[in-house]
């Protein structure tokens, strides 16, 4: 018997759109095909997602608890839920994507009120957060419950350990607790040359969403409880908010071999010096602007609407703001130095036009 299988895309096709756009790494599909054959219990209760629970322990410590779930969206709304009650509010940059990328889902599916704060690097402070962080008898207002910080930032700038401890001091001391979404979480530790506990469990986190999709996973990602005590009913609020992965063990395979080794790692920092190529080389192209430091594996850039968008017929990349002229290039674990060295070239190009 035949397949009608067939490719519907040029393999050769790289852009700087995202680092979702990037397919999985070799890897991972090697630990997927490990995993298949056979029969596994469903619903968590696999041998891979026993084993899951050391994995992550070895990085965030002896308390961790993880819980596989399919999409960043799921693991960010899954986790604020388990921080908040009812009448709870959740703090967070303006930029965060929880705020602008995830079509009101912390509202709609989390019931959860959102206090954003302008963070003009991205970066939430003692200060800004104090902004919004009052009020907890107040009847009238959603009480604030949770600080909810990215980790690289949606502007792709990376928090320090000492950040982050100031800010997890500054709720914890109001009785707050502390999310961090960690969609790019391996970048910033990547950035940074330090363990993943270092900004997470030692400086202060109590929960955090672990990214893997755009690090080279086919599909997933999970809730690490750092601080049990911070939550409650965790596998419930899993389950009723649909992301209780019936075969599980298909997502808690790639986190293994994702973080079981150095993959983790390896990938983040090829994505992040493609980046910084990138970066380097915009710079030297008159007219061109990079707006942040990066530190991660996103570039900022502002140049002329009309340059951009004949840029953008030749490789897809996204307008960050359109009527400012502001673009992003992401780069991932697959970007090679001949595919930014292409795009620097084509930007020259259209540059001069």
């Amino acid at each position: 018997m035949t397949t009608d299988a067939r490719r519907h895309h040029d393999p050769a096709a790289r852009g700087f759109a995202s680092d979702n756009y990037a397919g999985a790494h070799p890897e991972i599909l090697a630990a997927l095909a490990l995993a298949n054959g056979g029969h596994q219990t469903s619903y968590g209760a696999d041998d891979y997602t026993a084993h899951l629970q050391d994995v992550f322990r070895a990085h965030f410590g002896p308390r961790a608890e993880v819980y596989p779930v399919f999409n960043g969206t799921g693991a960010n709304v899954v986790a604020l839920q388990a921080l908040s009650e009812r009448w709870g509010a959740v703090v967070t940059a303006a930029s965060a994507h929880i705020h602008t990328d995830e079509g009101g889902a912390p509202e709609r599916v989390g019931s959860l009120k959102l206090l954003p704060v302008p963070a003009p690097d991205g970066k939430l402070t003692p200060e800004l957060i104090a902004r919004e962080a009052w009020g907890f008898d107040d009847e009238h207002r959603a009480k604030p419950q949770v600080v909810s910080i990215t980790q690289s930032t949606e502007l792709g700038t990376v928090y320090t350990p000492e950040e982050i401890r100031a800010v997890a001091d500054f709720a914890h001391e109001r009785g707050m607790t502390v999310h961090l979404d960690g969609s790019r979480i391996a970048n910033a530790a990547a950035s940074l040359g330090v363990p993943l506990r270092a900004f997470t469990t030692d400086a202060g986190v109590d929960v955090l969403s672990f990214g893997g999709t755009k690090n080279g996973m086919l599909f997933g990602e999970a809730v690490v409880v750092l601080t049990p005590g911070a939550v409650r009913a965790m596998p419930h609020i899993r389950k009723y908010s649909m992301q209780l992965a019936s075969k599980m063990r298909f997502v808690s395979a790639q986190f293994e071999a994702l973080l079981a080794g150095d993959l983790w790692l390896r990938s983040a920092t090829h994505a992040n010096a493609m980046a910084r190529r990138l970066a380097e080389g915009a710079r030297r192209v008159p007219g061109v602007e990079v707006l942040y430091p990066v530190q991660g594996n996103a570039v900022f850039a502002r140049l002329p609407h009309d340059a951009g968008e004949r840029l953008r017929k030749r490789h897809r990349f996204y307008f960050w703001d359109e009527a400012a002229g502001e673009v992003r290039w992401m780069c991932a674990f697959d970007t090679t130095e001949e595919d930014v060295d292409a795009f620097l070239a084509a930007l020259s190009e259209e540059m001069a036009r």
